[in-house]
């Protein structure tokens, strides 16, 4: 069976993404829109309704409104913008979320694509709160380094000019007013009740994600062996998720940290460092894969019943 998919929002960055992960397929047809007609609200309404899944690679106000175009109610809309990730009737396109996602998934024709920090985060530390390890009520803060692509196609050509600007060369913090757009995902589908402090860094890297979450074990009353299993046991069998070893020591014998280490994959990796009283949690992938375009065409797989794994 062929299934039309049409992307909005083709030439960004995680359109075009999309596109490459679907072109050895044999199971979709993808709809194209003429260069000439990308804003002919017409012929994008036509191809959005056309479609059995839409993507929408497109700013969140853009995103609403080619939502509004659509009325087929056969089309599946899989929204990479921010617009959708915590509103009710939409569905968080994280299959690994929590026993039941999948199915959740498979149902809905409205998915919002997570967000690349918060896939990390929510990764990390919803099943520390399902287990009651960490608690609703708890403060927590997580630091972020992430590879420029990110920032879509005006960072990258920020970055990629020749000469580079001298700024572009250290790693740059942002998001101090504490408003990031992807908080109020990170909070939602976590289960914590306080907002976390996200503190998110840009570096001089193309592509490549890690987010570190530091707690208090003697406060939680807790210990990593504990953490360690909770992951262990809430990720077994998990395609796309990878425990890694307790301290890794591959990780430690190299002394740094390798936040480009998912590249080219659409796996996320989870680390546990730490003693008696400190931890680390990190995780790790591909900003553009499982971070933005993988995962877009993993919540496909699932919605449209083929194997998770196609095509990634």
């Amino acid at each position: 069976m062929t299934h039309a998919v049409f992307v909005d929002g083709q030439e960004g960055t995680t359109g075009l993404r999309i596109h490459e992960y679907l072109a050895a397929r044999r199971d979709v047809e993808v709809l194209r829109i003429a260069p000439e007609r990308r804003k002919d609200v017409a012929e994008r309404a036509r191809l959005l309704n056309a479609a059995d899944v839409a993507f929408l690679c497109l700013p969140d106000a853009a995103a609403r409104e080619a939502v509004a175009l659509i009325d087929n109610p056969n089309t599946c809309v899989i929204d990479a913008s921010t617009a959708h990730r915590t509103l009710a009737g939409w569905t968080y396109g994280l299959p690994e979320l929590a026993p039941g996602q999948r199915d959740a998934i498979r149902r809905s024709k409205r998915i919002a694509n997570p967000g690349c920090h918060a896939s990390s985060f929510i990764l990390l530390l919803r099943p520390l709160v399902d287990a009651g390890v960490v608690p609703a009520r708890a403060a927590v803060s997580a630091m972020s380094i992430t590879g420029y692509s990110g920032g879509g196609r005006k960072m990258i050509e920020q970055y990629d000019a020749r000469p580079q600007p001298a700024p572009l060369a250290s790693p740059r913090q942002y998001g101090l007013t504490m408003t990031h757009k992807h908080v109020p995902e990170m909070m939602a589908h976590t289960g914590l009740e306080m907002a976390p402090i996200l503190m998110p860094v840009v570096g001089n890297f193309y592509k490549g994600l890690a987010v570190s979450v530091p707690l208090d074990l003697a406060g939680l009353g807790t210990t990593v062996e504990a953490i360690q299993r909770v992951y262990e046991q809430r990720y077994a069998g998990e395609r796309f998720v990878r425990v890694m070893p307790l301290r890794d020591a591959a990780t430690l014998e190299g002394g740094y940290f390798d936040v480009q280490g998912c590249n080219d994959t659409n796996r996320v990796d989870l680390f546990v460092f730490g003693d008696d009283t400190r931890a680390v949690l990190i995780a790790r992938l591909d900003n553009l894969g499982k971070g933005a375009s993988g995962a877009a065409v993993q919540a496909m797989n699932v919605h449209l019943g083929v194997p998770e794994a196609l095509g990634l």
